[in-house]
């Protein structure tokens, strides 16, 4: 299920955020901590160069503690790049964040500090922006693209946020990246089905997390297959239709719902490890798919070259 969700007013933050950038001395990118790798923005990457970026981890109250701190280090073995793991209740943490990135700038010391502010939709940016201002300045929701325009917002000490809308790319390749971005709900539900994104969250689980899933849905053992799974949690929560049979988008929309929520306990649906093997999946299907298209075009530009040939021939010989 490749996610192709580019609403016009993310294409218009790319283009504002490429314009901007070069007066931003830091850029300050909110992640969650459940899904990093998957959260991050390659789009990010290559437009902010060598600026220094604090990598903020959100909703770590919701992911796996140890896994949390496996990213931390991992993302930090990198030049430039800080990162910290924050809640969304745990206000003191959040206000730290403002140091830590004046911290990062030790040749800024004493004058103002401009800082971009980035994250997917549905992330919890807007929520650390009123922690740091101390007041409510960013629309808060938990749907994605709240956030329609940049703003800025003065934080005090002379830290300045420039505030953007919730950006995903225009493709997500990796397959699986774009199943977690919508169980986590950074999609919109027009740009998903919840079948599939049922059958992947009952995959993953039966796979690491089969505890869990007998506890949740009370199961005295894992079915083998993703709809088995579905299927007995769709008759542990009644969801039933005609002839008793499993309504699979009502269980898997119970799923959906209970994982974004924490009902299943504090999940990392991604190690720094399984991401590694999966960008070289990802790498190696899209240069399999661009050959395959180069096959394509040599093949209609060949059918267009036999037909021109064939109707001069066809002229040649009346």
């Amino acid at each position: 299920m490749p996610i192709q969700w580019f609403p016009g007013h993310m294409h218009q933050a790319r283009l504002e955020m490429q314009a901007i950038l070069p007066k931003v001395d830091l850029v300050i990118e909110v992640l969650d901590a459940r899904i990093p790798y998957s959260s991050e923005n390659p789009l990010l990457a290559e437009l902010r160069g060598d600026k220094p970026c604090l990598k903020v981890l959100a909703k770590s109250d919701l992911a796996d503690e140890a896994m949390t701190e496996t990213w931390l280090s991992h993302f930090e073995q990198t030049v430039g790049v800080r990162a910290h793991a924050v809640t969304t209740d745990d206000v003191p943490t959040i206000r730290k964040l403002k140091q830590i990135a004046i911290r990062m700038l030790p040749h800024r010391r004493g004058q103002k500090i401009n800082a971009m502010i980035v994250g997917i939709p549905n992330v919890g940016k807007s929520t650390i922006i009123n922690f740091l201002a101390g007041r409510k300045i960013a629309k808060t929701g938990n749907t994605p693209a709240v956030t329609k325009h940049q703003q800025r917002v003065t934080i005090g000490d002379g830290f300045a946020l420039l505030d953007t809308p919730g950006m995903l790319w225009p493709n997500v390749h990796n397959v699986n990246s774009g199943f977690r971005l919508a169980l986590l709900g950074s999609v919109k539900e027009t740009a998903m089905d919840y079948a599939e994104v049922g059958f992947f969250a009952a995959g993953f689980l039966g796979a690491h997390y089969p505890d869990r899933l007998a506890e949740r849905y009370n199961l005295e053992s894992i079915p083998t297959t993703e709809l088995e799974i579905i299927e007995a949690i769709g008759r542990k929560r009644g969801c039933l239709g005609k002839m008793n049979l499993v309504d699979i988008d009502r269980a898997s929309r119970i799923l959906v719902t209970e994982v974004r929520s924490g009902g299943l306990g504090l999940l990392t649906l991604e190690t720094p490890e399984t991401m590694e093997e999966e960008k070289v999946k990802t790498a190696a299907a899209i240069a399999a798919k661009a050959e395959a298209t180069k096959a394509k075009d040599a093949q209609r530009k060949k059918r267009f070259r036999d037909k021109q040939r064939a109707q001069r021939k066809s002229r040649e010989m009346e």
